[in-house]
């Protein structure tokens, strides 16, 4: 989406050549102002309203723009769906805002997007009816101080015609008396050029900001359009011929429900389809750690069979040396000492081992509960979908 960068540019330098102008011309302007005050002061405060209000008009596009970008990274992002769902909701698309609601794709069809475009549409031209009549409402200001300062000057001419007498009377003090009476109608007539040009100045340069306003507008509308078009989904043309005979109203919602439905029911797959990836993966780990725990009993296994064999093949010597005594065993105290503690360690070797394996088989245990989860939650998966 394009920002309205250069358009709020134009407007400010617009206005600046326009008020560099007004200050050369300062002194002239001053004299036409203070023909009226009144009036002329009334024209100024419209066309400060009509100058506020344009501005205003390009800078509320900002947030709008700033909504459809955002909108546009939430479809592939979850950051910022995230952010998106926090952000203020537009007023020039809020029917838009309201039909995507928090849907993580997003479609239209023909109807629907010309349905859109034209309440976005209908909008833009509502907010500029004020610009155009702020523009209006000066050149009939201005006409007004024209109308009103000519029958002001009709007026005077009037009364100082019936007033003035020529007979028998000074040439000098006749003149003195013709230019004091031609004060009021040159009044009259600074009042209707000095609102005429105030009044078509202003609407001259509130044109050209609405122009720029206008202008701003319509590329945000076609910048719109342009991404609306590439979500658009298009009917396949079997029922009726190019436009040359109408799909009924019903039908046509039934074909974008059933479309809708297909799209949900692909989505739906593909998350059974990754949720089977998974499981998958999750087996093999689990199939890998079984193998390693097989390798580990069969070695305890072989381990315990050569203790116990070699605890076989103990036991008739250990018996022999606890049934003899001292002196005909040809043992001393330390050698005893010693065979008592191969019979302790024998003990705990035995002991450990059996906790190794107790401990192995819960393992095994935990292992296949955990398999058993998965391949449940697959299966709910697949009957979901």
């Amino acid at each position: 989406m394009t920002r309205p960068h250069h358009y709020l540019i134009r407007m400010t330098l617009s206005l600046g050549a326009v008020g560099g102008a007004g200050f050369m011309l300062y002194m002239p302007f001053r004299e036409a102002f203070m023909a009226n005050p009144a009036l002329n002061g009334l024209i100024v405060g419209v066309l400060l309203i009509g100058i506020l209000y344009n501005f205003l008009q390009v800078i509320r596009l900002y947030p709008e723009v700033a909504w459809i970008e955002n909108f546009r990274d939430s479809i592939s992002d979850s950051h910022a769906r995230a952010r998106h769902a926090q952000s203020a909701r537009p007023k020039l698309l809020a029917p838009m805002s309201t039909m995507v609601g928090d849907r993580d794709r997003f479609t239209l069809s023909t109807t629907a997007m010309r349905t859109l475009l034209d309440g976005i549409a209908s909008r833009l031209d509502e907010s500029r009816d004020t610009s155009r009549y702020t523009i209006g409402l000066l050149i009939f200001l201005g006409l007004l101080g024209t109308f009103w300062g000519l029958l002001g000057t009709v007026g005077s001419i009037s009364d100082v015609i019936n007033t003035l007498s020529v007979n028998g009377g000074d040439a000098t003090a006749i003149f003195s008396e013709l230019k004091r009476g031609l004060q009021a109608p040159m009044e009259g007539m600074g009042t209707a050029f000095s609102s005429s040009l105030f009044g078509l100045a202003g609407s001259l340069i509130l044109g050209f900001l609405d122009l720029q306003a206008g202008q701003a507008q319509n590329r945000f509308f076609n910048d719109l359009e342009e991404w609306l078009s590439t979500v658009t989904r298009l009917s396949s043309g079997a029922i009726g011929n190019e436009g040359d005979q109408s799909v009924p109203a019903y039908v046509q919602a039934l074909l974008e429900q059933t479309a809708e439905s297909l799209e949900n029911l692909q989505r739906t797959l593909a998350r059974g389809e990754e949720s089977r990836i998974t499981v998958d993966g999750h087996l093999l780990k689990v199939g890998d750690k079984l193998e390693t725990l097989t390798d580990h009993m069969r070695t305890q296994q072989a381990l315990m069979r050569s203790l116990a064999e070699t605890q076989v093949e103990l036991k008739p010597i250990l018996a022999q040396l606890a049934s003899g005594d001292s002196q005909s065993s040809g043992l001393d105290d330390a050698s005893r000492m010693h065979l008592r503690n191969i019979d302790v360690y024998v003990t705990r070797l035995v002991e450990e081992i059996k906790s190794g394996r107790e401990d192995s088989t819960q393992q095994i245990r935990s292992e296949i509960k955990l398999v058993a989860r998965l391949i449940a939650a697959a299966t709910s998966d697949d009957s979901n979908a």
